[in-house]
C-alpha cells in the first residue's frame, strides 16, 4: 500500500500569508466564474433565443434552487472546517474518517433533495406569486434541474474537500471544461434542436453530472491523504456531530435567508415580466460581483481553519484582515466598472428596452454596497473556521430575514412600491449586518485573547 502524500495540498500555516491566500482564492474566484456561467449562459440563451418571459422564468426560480443548495453548502463548508483542521494538525487517520463519512451523507442528501425538489417545484412557485405567463416555463425549468441535482451536489461536496486541503486548482479545470460543454450544449438543444428552456435544463444538468464524474475520479484514484475509498464509506457519529455543529447553522441561515427572498421576489413579481427580467439580469451580474468576496471568504475559512488546528491563533487572525482588504478591493474595482457600463452588461440577458432600464437601475443602486458584504462573508468564514457557526446565522438571520423583511413591508406601504425601493432592500440587510458581525468578531478575539491569557 502506498503511503499517503501531501504533493496537491497546500499547507497554509507557514509562508507568506497574502501569497497564500491569494494562490487560494484566485483559482477559487476563476472556478466560480465557471460554475455561474452554467446558469448565466442559460439566461443569456433563452434571453435571447427564447424570450423575455423564459428569461423571467429562469430568474424567478434561483431562490429555489438555493434554498436546497444553500442548506448544503452549509453542511459542505462544516466538513471542509473539519478535514481543515484535521489536516493542519496532521491528524491523518481523523481526516480519512472525516473525508468517508462527508461523502457518505452526501449520497443520502442526493436522494432527499431530489425527491423534496421534484415534488416542491409548483407550489413554492406559487408561493412567490410566479405569473402565470412565466409558470409553465419555470415549471419545466426546475422539475429538470432537480432531477439532475446530484451532479451539483457531488461536485461541490468533492471540491470542498479539495478546497480543505489547499487544492483550488483542478477543481477550477475540471470546472472550466465542462463551462465550455454547457455551452456547446446550450447552443445545440436551443438553437438546434429548437428544445426551448427544457433544452438550457438539460445542458445544464449533463454538464453538471460530467463535472461530478471528474470530481469522482480524482477522489478515488488519487494517493494522497484525502483519497475517498468507496469500501470505507460509512457515517461515524462523532465526525458527523462536529461537521454539523459548524455546518447546520450556516446550512440554516442560508436557506432561511433564502427562503426569505423568495418573498422579495414575490415584490419585485408585482411589477410585472419586465421588471423580472430587469432584476434576473442584476441577480446574474450581481453574482459576478460577489465572486471575489466569496472565494476570499472560503480562503479564509480554510485558513483560519488550518491556523487553529495548529495552534496558530495570531496567524488566523492576521490573515483575516488581509482577507477583508483583498476582498474590499476587488469587489470594489468590479462594482464600479459594472455600474459605468450597466447597460450594455444587460443587453447581454435582453434587448427589451424596459428590461435594459430596470436592470441597470438595479444594478447602480446596489453594488457599490456589496462592500459591506466583503466583511460580512469573510468574518462570518473566518469564525466559522474557528468552528464558531451559530453567531455569524443569529446576525445574518437578523439582517437578511428579520430586517429586511421589516423594511419592505414598511417601505411599500408608507413610502413608495417602486422597484428602486425593493430592490434597495438588499442593502439595508449588507450594512446592518456589517456593523454588527465587525462588533462580534472584535468581542470574540478579545474573550480568546483573555482566555488564553487565563491558561497561560
Amino acid at each position: 500500500m502506498r503511503r499517503p502524500r501531501l504533493s496537491s495540498a497546500r499547507d497554509m500555516t507557514r509562508g507568506s500569508i497574502v501569497k497564500q491566500i491569494i494562490l487560494f482564492a484566485l483559482p477559487l474566484m476563476l472556478g466560480n466564474v465557471f460554475q455561474m456561467l452554467y446558469n448565466t449562459v442559460d439566461s443569456i440563451v433563452v434571453g435571447n433565443f427564447v424570450g423575455k418571459e423564459a428569461l423571467a422564468a429562469v430568474g424567478s426560480t434561483t431562490m429555489i434552487v438555493n434554498m436546497l443548495v444553500f442548506f448544503f453548502n452549509g453542511f459542505s463548508v462544516g466538513a471542509g472546517v473539519i478535514i481543515a483542521q484535521h489536516f493542519g494538525a496532521r491528524d491523518l487517520q481523523r481526516l480519512h474518517t472525516a473525508v468517508e463519512t462527508t461523502m457518505t451523507v452526501t449520497l443520502v442528501f442526493c436522494a432527499l433533495f431530489t425527491a423534496i425538489g421534484v415534488a416542491g417545484v409548483r407550489p413554492m412557485l406559487r408561493l412567490m406569486s410566479t405569473p402565470e405567463d412565466v409558470l409553465d416555463d419555470a415549471t419545466t425549468y426546475l422539475t429538470i434541474y432537480f432531477w439532475g441535482i446530484s451532479g451539483l451536489l457531488i461536485y461541490n461536496i468533492g471540491s470542498g474537500i479539495l478546497r480543505a486541503v489547499g487544492d483550488t486548482t483542478r477543481p477550477l479545470i475540471f470546472l472550466a471544461l465542462t463551462s465550455l460543454l454547457n455551452i456547446v450544449l446550450d447552443l445545440t438543444f436551443v438553437i438546434g434542436l429548437h428544445a426551448g428552456i427544457a433544452g438550457v435544463a438539460y445542458a445544464t444538468i449533463l454538464s453538471q453530472f460530467v463535472s461530478a464524474g471528474l470530481i469522482l475520479a480524482l477522489l478515488t484514484r488519487t494517493h494522497d491523504i484525502y483519497r475517498l475509498s468507496w469500501r470505507d464509506l460509512g457515517i461515524n457519529p462523532s465526525v458527523l456531530r462536529r461537521i454539523f455543529a459548524v455546518g447546520l447553522p450556516a446550512g440554516i441561515q442560508s436557506v432561511i435567508t433564502a427562503f426569505s427572498n423568495i418573498f422579495v421576489q414575490s415584490y419585485v413579481n408585482f411589477f410585472g415580466s419586465s421588471v423580472m427580467a430587469g432584476w434576473a439580469s442584476y441577480n446574474k451580474l450581481d453574482q459576478f460581483i460577489m465572486l471575489p468576496i466569496q472565494s476570499t471568504a472560503m480562503a479564509a475559512t480554510t485558513f483560519v481553519s488550518q491556523n487553529i488546528g495548529a495552534g496558530q491563533e495570531a496567524r488566523a487572525n492576521q490573515g483575516t484582515k488581509i482577507t477583508i482588504a483583498l476582498s474590499v478591493a476587488l469587489t470594489g474595482s468590479i462594482a464600479l466598472l459594472l455600474m459605468l457600463f450597466a447597460p450594455s452588461a444587460v443587453r447581454l440577458f435582453s434587448k427589451d428596452e424596459q428590461v435594459i432600464r430596470y436592470g441597470s437601475l438595479f444594478i447602480r443602486s446596489n453594488s457599490l454596497f456589496l462592500m459591506a458584504n466583503c466583511v460580512n462573508h469573510t468574518l462570518a468564514g473566518s469564525l466559522r473556521g474557528r468552528c464558531d457557526s451559530r453567531g455569524p446565522m443569529i446576525i445574518m438571520l437578523l439582517c437578511f430575514v428579520a430586517i429586511r423583511q421589516t423594511y419592505l413591508f414598511l417601505v411599500t406601504r408608507f413610502v413608495a412600491n417602486t422597484p428602486f425601493w425593493v430592490g434597495f432592500g438588499y442593502p439595508v440587510g449588507w450594512m446592518t449586518c456589517c456593523a454588527l458581525e465587525s462588533l462580534y468578531f472584535l468581542r470574540q478575539v478579545q474573550k480568546r485573547r483573555l482566555t488564553a491569557a487565563a491558561e497561560a
